[in-house]
Formats: C-alpha cells, sequence, structure tokens
C-alpha cells in the first residue's frame, strides 16, 4: 500500500487567507472612516479660512461700520454655502474697533461640523472649528462717514 502523500505547503494554509481577511477588514473599515471624518474636518478648516478671508476683505470696503457688519455677515454666510458646509451652529464676531483709514478689520468665524455617523471612530460627535482674519483699511480711502 502507498503512504498518504503528505499536504504541501499550500493545503495546510488553505483557510489562513480567509481568517486574515476577515481580522482585517473591520480594521480597514475603521481607518477609511476615521480617515472620512479627519477629511471631513480639513475640509471644514478650508472653507472657514476661506470664509472669514471673504468677510474681513468685505468688510474693509464698506464706507460705515453698520454696513461693514452687515457686508462681512452676508460674505460669510455666501461663501460657506457656497462651499457647501453646513454649520450646525455658526457664529460670525465682527471687530470694528479699529474702523478708520489705516485701520483694520477683524472677522471672526466659528463653526460647529457635525460628525454624526462617525462617533464610533474616537472623533467627537460634533467639533467647533474657529478662523480669523484681518483686512487693513486702505490709507488712502479719504474720510470715512
Amino acid at each position: 500500500m502507498k503512504a498518504a502523500a503528505q499536504p504541501t505547503g499550500r493545503g495546510r494554509d488553505r483557510g489562513a487567507v480567509v481568517v486574515e481577511v476577515a481580522l482585517l477588514t473591520p480594521l480597514l473599515i475603521l481607518f477609511a472612516v476615521l480617515a472620512l471624518g479627519l477629511g471631513r474636518l480639513g475640509t471644514a478648516r478650508l472653507d472657514l479660512d476661506s470664509a472669514a478671508r471673504q468677510a474681513a476683505r468685505a468688510a474693509s470696503i464698506a464706507r460705515d461700520p453698520a454696513t461693514a457688519a452687515r457686508a462681512a455677515r452676508a460674505t460669510a454666510g455666501q461663501a460657506l454655502a457656497g462651499h457647501r458646509l453646513t454649520c450646525a451652529e455658526l457664529t460670525i464676531g465682527v471687530d470694528l474697533s479699529r474702523f478708520q483709514p489705516g485701520g483694520t478689520v477683524t472677522v471672526q468665524v466659528a463653526c460647529t461640523v457635525q460628525l454624526a455617523g462617525l462617533t464610533r471612530t474616537g472623533l467627537p460627535a460634533a467639533r467647533t472649528l474657529t478662523s480669523t482674519f484681518t483686512s487693513p483699511i486702505d490709507v488712502h480711502r479719504g474720510q470715512l462717514r
């Protein structure tokens, strides 16, 4: 009688790949969701910086403080809507204490970004991001009214 053939190296490892894939799949999914959450925060940060910059510039070319405050708030809101950034809570602060030729206008935009659905990754359910930008007022504008 012939002796039973010894299994080759491949035959012994037949189920190992299935086990490895079964163990690694949840980890890979977790990393993908974490990357998605961090990407969402990074994109929101860039959009918020852009909105603060645009709002400060709009306020700095206004002729009076009331118009400057309105222009800053409207511009920041439009900029965020244009980037499709939805804030659970949006706060736009405009500092007009140095609103004069040669002075500055500072705009601070704070946005609470929702990370709902990604909470099991260790990220918070929501994160408040803040961006501040200061724009100079032209020295040669003449007298502001």
